[in-house]
């Protein structure tokens, strides 16, 4: 089990696999990371045979956390917790991690595919639809033509049973495939992942949320412009309002609120790995 830590200030800690850092935000551990290096350190962990999952988590990801201890202990059991968000990017600044950038889903996913199509990596993509994958394995490859993508797969949308999941990670286990990624939106991919890990072989799985959807032509992003901004929520809710302005209406508010909390020290975040686990305390460095 990895380390745990009460301190609930955002601070800056080794990770547990000693070769890059974290901070804790409400009680989540983001990597102190930026695309170039997240890219490093998944390819360096294939190459080595690790078996690990990723998270990329936002803020509305973070609130989440809050109310749900099992998804909050998923995310701190991960290989790497990446800031999706420029929110959580100005927490890694602040405490004091000045290289760590945005690690968007969309880009983490183009980023790996590139730095793996010389090195033979191969590939599984699982979620979204039938007719999603088709055309997200054809953007894939005219975009990186010598890709190796192995399979993939649409899960029903009913609960899977357990012999579902049996034949699920059967399949995906006889393509081969060095890297999943799992498009199920979020928290379902993240407790997939999770619950899933022991029984995949494949080195890295990787939650990328509505990448699928962007990368197969389906819906817009926001310009480059926007997203650096920290105001990528705007630009989604205004293309989606019906479906996004309850959970924007309480995400913006709750995370300004508590991140102010921890930041004034008048509410503690304890990271825990385990869901109900004890808090151990931590030596802190980098302050």
């Amino acid at each position: 089990m990895r380390a745990q830590t009460s301190d609930s200030s955002q601070t800056s800690v080794p990770n547990s696999m000693g070769s890059f850092e974290w901070t804790n935000v409400l009680g989540v551990r983001i990597s102190a990371v930026n695309l170039k290096s997240a890219t490093g350190l998944i390819q360096k962990a294939i190459e080595e045979g690790k078996k690990e999952y990723v998270c990329v988590r936002d803020a509305h990801g973070v609130v989440r956390c809050q109310t749900d201890p099992e998804l909050r202990s998923v995310h701190n059991r991960a290989f790497l917790v990446t800031p999706d968000g420029m929110p959580l990017v100005w927490a890694l600044k602040h405490a004091g991690h000045s290289e760590s950038g945005r690690v968007y889903g969309p880009d983490l996913m183009l980023s790996v595919f590139e730095a793996g199509s010389s090195r033979g990596v191969r590939h599984f993509i699982y979620g979204a639809t039938a007719k999603t994958l088709e055309q997200l394995q054809a953007r894939l490859l005219a975009r990186f033509p010598e890709a190796r993508i192995a399979g993939s797969y649409a899960p029903p949308f009913h609960e899977l049973s357990q012999q579902e999941e049996a034949d699920i990670a059967d399949r995906i286990n006889r393509s081969g495939a060095d890297v999943i990624w799992v498009g199920l939106g979020s928290p379902k991919q993240e407790l997939w992942m999770a619950r899933m890990r022991e029984r995949l072989e494949a080195s890295m799985l990787i939650g990328v949320g509505a990448a699928f959807d962007f990368h197969a032509g389906l819906k817009r992003q926001a310009p480059k412009i926007i997203q650096r901004s920290g105001f990528e929520w705007a630009f989604r809710l205004l293309c989606e309002p019906r479906r996004l302005w309850r959970r924007y209406a309480v995400v913006v508010p709750a995370f300004i609120s508590l991140s102010v909390f921890q930041r004034l020290g008048l509410r503690k975040f304890p990271i825990e790995d385990e869901v109900g686990g004890s808090s151990v305390e931590t030596t802190n460095v980098g302050e």
